[in-house]
């Protein structure tokens, strides 16, 4: 099946969906620069799986050669600074198709905002003097300035869509792209952890013999835990977010893990 491009029933977003791809975008500002906004981003999202399809061998390798599409090289770049560690340039597929998208859809455009949002991992436009506002962790808004950095905004967990090595509801990462976001998010979400008999894991191959973890465990059923292990996995988690903090990698970190959460810059519980 080709790519498909529509707008949704209210008239001002635009959605893309082409086999696992699906962007939700939205632009603002003048109607002729957003018509004009819209096509750019449908044609450059035509060839974008194709691309992607061609160079997976590699994107499934932590190492490899260089990756020749733009989208590819955007997932490679967005490893790099983890590359002490585990890491595929699948980690950052959804946020790098995102920030890709963005580029077209802004390219020469009067836009005074925009978002491209890919299954929950979002790029971000911001012009001068505009604020954007985006979901947040657990049903909260995040209202961003165009002074504040972020750009990118990921979540990542064990029951999401992807697999995670560790047992984090969700974590969601603010950063400075959706690829730099959607690693960043994958990563600390493996780190949240624990040893715990009850905790389900299976090799990632059994499950999908075609993704980038192969044998390694990945997490298919948590338990109730105690507050005492919870607390554990989330602070090791937060070990990581705040070593991306202080690296400059993000901006922000949410963990979420049963009825706990932390953040890189605060602790709350909920209840």
């Amino acid at each position: 099946m080709s790519a498909q491009a529509c707008l949704l029933p209210d008239g001002k977003r635009l959605h893309l969906h082409h086999g696992p791809i699906d962007l939700i975008i939205e632009a603002f500002g003048p109607p002729a620069e957003v018509t004009a906004a819209y096509a750019q981003a449908t044609t450059r999202f035509e060839t974008i799986l194709t691309e992607l399809a061609a160079e997976l061998p590699r994107l499934r390798a932590p190492n490899g050669p260089q990756p020749q599409s733009p989208t590819a090289k955007r997932m490679t770049r967005a490893i790099v600074p983890h590359a002490e560690q585990f890491v595929t340039p699948m980690a950052a597929v959804a946020g790098a198709v995102a920030d890709e998208i963005l580029a077209a859809l802004t390219q020469n455009r009067k836009l005074t905002r925009a978002y491209v949002n890919n299954g929950g991992d979002s790029a971000l436009h911001i012009g001068p003097n505009a604020t954007l506002t985006v979901a947040g962790p657990q049903g909260t808004r995040i209202t961003l300035h165009h002074t504040s950095p972020v750009r990118g905004i990921a979540t990542s967990g064990w029951g999401g869509r992807s697999l995670s090595r560790g047992i984090a509801d969700a974590v969601t990462v603010l950063a400075p792209t959706a690829a730099a976001a959607d690693v960043a998010a994958t990563l600390i979400a493996n780190a949240v952890n624990i040893n715990h008999p009850c905790i389900q894991r299976q090799p990632a191959n059994t499950l999908d013999p075609d993704n980038d973890l192969g044998p390694r465990l990945i997490t298919t059923d948590v338990p109730p835990l105690t507050s005492a292990q919870i607390t554990t996995a989330l602070q090791n988690g937060l070990q990581t977010a705040t070593a991306m903090q202080t690296q400059g990698l993000i901006h922000q970190a949410h963990l979420s893990l049963q009825s706990h959460a932390l953040t890189t810059s605060q602790e709350t519980q909920h209840a």
